[in-house]
């Protein structure tokens, strides 16, 4: 194996994902976590920001915690496209040689990093859901869930640098802005990037209202399983997340039976979620739907079965049946809430 001088890699980079001009609640999370890790090591923490025009975002990340902003500012960024960021990335990260490098395991990130990692032949951990320093050997401590989530299992990279790893969404906390944080916004120029280095070209974006469901970013969610019967059950919990002014969430088993769509889908290989309040409804609450919900903070759980494992974790339970029950509690929300 070849060695290299550990001495050249220093500080910790964050990659700043921002979409149409507006940064990703993943990034700031990543540098809340960043901030601690980065003082441990003595390090500055820094941001790594592509697109076009993003001044203004770069302040925004220095409030939230960037000692140092890196900018590759070009036209042909303005969308994201894989290889031309992937050469973007790389071009900096050969420049200026942090020892971390960290990205949100959203599409963006999963797609992005893997080729990193195989592009300067490192390690990467995905879907990590905690971060730790082993001060001794100045290692990242990755731990992610392995086995269906049966097993936490610790990833250490010790003989390549960067150091690199996926963090899931809302399983960290992003520091409170200080508007008053002064920080160092320094532009890469010498990237070269051509319009031959595009791959694919967006023709045009379509949304359309399941692909717009935003999970992460919900306060309320309510979420059905295959407790609910039949499909058509589902309206009971559309009606109610529409009360409640909630999004619609989903376990794996009726997402496979083709009941409602992956967008709404919650759990390991779904969304991790994190909102102030999720009625899981007809869910029976296999670890695999535990590790992407389990950090709300108020959980309530309907289901027939009383020795349903997710009564385990929920703040409230009810035992019953959900297709009397969920009627009835849109019924009072909607009296109270004068819908």
């Amino acid at each position: 194996m070849e060695k290299i001088n550990f001495d050249e890699y220093k500080g910790l980079w964050v990659y700043a994902e921002q979409r149409d001009g507006i940064l990703m609640n993943v990034a700031l999370e990543l540098l809340g976590a960043g901030r601690g890790l980065a003082d441990i090591l003595g390090v500055p923490l820094s941001a790594l920001l592509l697109g076009n025009r993003t001044d203004e975002i770069a302040k925004q990340l220095i409030h939230f915690g960037a000692d140092q902003v890196y900018v590759v500012d070009h036209p042909l960024l303005k969308q994201y496209e894989v290889n031309l960021y992937t050469k973007a990335i790389a071009s900096a990260i050969e420049k200026y040689r942090p020892e971390i490098m960290l990205f949100g395991a959203t599409f963006i990130g999963r797609e992005l990093a893997p080729r990193l990692a195989t592009r300067l032949q490192v390690g990467l951990s995905a879907d990590c859901t905690e971060l730790a320093i082993d001060q001794e050997n100045r290692l990242l401590v990755q731990t992610k869930p392995a086995f269906g989530g049966n097993v936490m299992a610790k990833i250490i990279i010790p003989n390549h640098r960067p150091q690199m790893a996926t963090v899931r969404p809302n399983v960290m906390k992003r520091l409170e802005p200080q508007t008053s944080r002064t920080g160092q916004i320094i532009h890469i120029n010498d990237v070269s990037l051509q319009a031959e280095d595009i791959l694919t070209k967006v023709i045009d974006i379509v949304k359309d209202a399941e692909s717009s469901v935003n999970l992460q970013e919900a306060k309320i969610i309510v979420a059905g399983g295959f407790g609910l019967g039949k499909a058509e059950n589902f309206s009971l919990i559309r009606e109610l997340a529409n009360v409640l002014g909630g999004a619609v969430g989903a376990s794996r088993a009726v997402v496979d039976a083709d009941w409602i769509s992956s967008y709404h889908l919650v759990g390991q290989t779904g969304k991790t979620v994190q909102p102030k309040l999720y009625i899981a409804c007809g869910i029976s609450g296999c670890i695999q739907h535990i590790v992407g919900m389990q950090s709300s903070e108020v959980i309530i759980a309907i289901n027939k079965d009383p020795n349903a494992p997710i009564f385990n974790i929920a703040t409230y339970g009810i035992v019953g049946d959900l297709t009397e029950i969920v009627p009835a509690i849109t019924k009072v929300f909607k009296e109270n809430l004068g819908k």
